[in-house]
């Protein structure tokens, strides 16, 4: 089935993808709903304050005076049993680290969107995902949306992943702010009784949570061999997620009509010569460019990474091994590396193949700054090239003079 077709009970709507955040939290019911506003994800919050006043969303609400404490209240919720969500932007994102390593280190299963901007400075409110790329060692699963409904669906995904009892661990869903989280298009959204077949294996998982009748100790202090534990069952924990959203298609389409697809989309890679790694709603635009430079003669594929943490390595590699050469795509700065962070992952990747690939790194869409197909077109020309032996830089910066 099409992502488009509909089937019997699906409503079509056509909503931003802040309000595609909102639905796809109403259908998966959460007990707690912890709320601190920053642009561009407010709509999402003021979007699920009137399901709850419409009586739809039957959640106990929390109102509070910064990032740090809406995420603390969501861990603390979820510390007791119930499932509970959030949401945040850049310099929000910031200011809730010390609660976010919390989040990870303690396994606690919270759900929180993040509508990416920019950070300062120089200050700016404009898109980019600096903020996400910023706490991609934080240990939580990240997922990277490209669409409207691909929002809804990876907050229901989300929740499978990180509620699974041999998982336990935090989950964002990013999706680029003013791009993906104002845009309009249109969505299917599923039967709340869908949402519920599709969640049933972890409403009822049994995991640690404190209760008076059997005490527990969350943030308890530790040292070496015992903390080193921790972080190795947190490693394995990590990599159990990314085995489960390859295999989670089959639930996903029987449940929804349709498949989510996995840790890497590959599009038009059977026959590619050269191969473009891009991730969130540029990927849209590079589609486009793909295909004219396929009309042209220039035969380009791309895998667009739709989960960036844990990383999908040998996934990767799979789609890399026998091109003749790579070109990643960033919309945000690894300052060590003078590089784009995809850039530094695809890199590591790479060294699996057993061959000496040509990668070309294109930085660009910092700060708003739009990714035209003339640009993207370009790009795929000049990973072409790589792969013919032309020389260049290894690290091209898209749109400056």
């Amino acid at each position: 089935m099409t992502p488009g077709a509909l089937r019997a009970g699906d409503t079509l709507r056509v909503m931003d993808g802040n309000k595609a955040a909102a639905w796809g939290v109403l259908l998966c019911r959460p007990d707690l709903l912890a709320s601190y506003p920053i642009s561009p994800q407010t709509p999402l919050l003021e979007q699920l304050y009137k399901f709850r006043a419409e009586g739809r969303l039957d959640a106990e609400t929390v109102e509070v005076e910064g990032e740090n404490s809406a995420l603390s209240a969501a861990v603390g919720a979820v510390a007791t049993g119930g499932r509970a969500f959030t949401a945040t932007s850049s310099m929000g994102l910031m200011f809730m680290y010390d609660a976010y390593l919390y989040a990870s280190g303690q396994r606690v299963p919270v759900v929180m969107s993040v509508a990416t901007r920019e950070q300062c400075a120089p200050q700016t409110v404009s898109s980019g995902q600096q903020d996400i790329m910023m706490v991609k060692e934080g240990g939580w699963i990240q997922l990277i949306a490209e669409s409207c409904q691909e929002i809804l669906d990876s907050i229901l995904v989300a929740y499978r992943l990180a509620e699974d009892p041999n998982i336990q661990v935090p989950v964002n869903v990013c999706y680029d702010g003013y791009y993906l989280s104002h845009l309009s298009e249109p969505v299917r959204v599923p039967l709340p009784a869908e949402a519920d077949r599709f969640l049933a294996a972890v409403g009822v998982a049994k995991r640690p949570v404190l209760d008076t009748e059997a005490p527990l100790t969350f943030g308890a202090f530790v040292l070496g061999e015992m903390y080193a534990e921790y972080r190795y069952k947190h490693c394995l924990a990590m990599q159990r997620a990314l085995d489960l959203v390859e295999a989670l298609d089959g639930e996903f389409l029987a449940a929804f009509g349709r498949e989510f697809g996995g840790s890497v989309e590959a599009y038009r890679t059977e026959d590619a010569e050269v191969l473009l790694v891009g991730t969130g709603s540029a990927c849209g635009t590079l589609k486009v460019a793909i295909d004219r430079m396929r009309d042209a003669g220039l035969r380009a594929g791309l895998a667009r990474v739709r989960m960036f943490r844990p990383f999908p390595r040998r996934r990767l590699a799979e789609l890399m091994r026998g091109r003749r050469a790579i070109g990643v795509l960033d919309r945000s700065v690894c300052f060590g590396w003078n590089a784009g962070h995809l850039f530094v992952d695809v890199k590591a990747a790479a060294a699996d193949l057993g061959e000496r690939v040509p990668v070309v790194n294109f930085i660009g869409g910092l700060a708003g700054s739009d990714l035209r197909r003339e640009m993207l077109e370009d790009a795929v020309r000049t990973t072409v090239a790589r792969g013919r032996g032309e020389a260049g830089p290894e690290v091209v910066w898209l749109g400056l003079e």
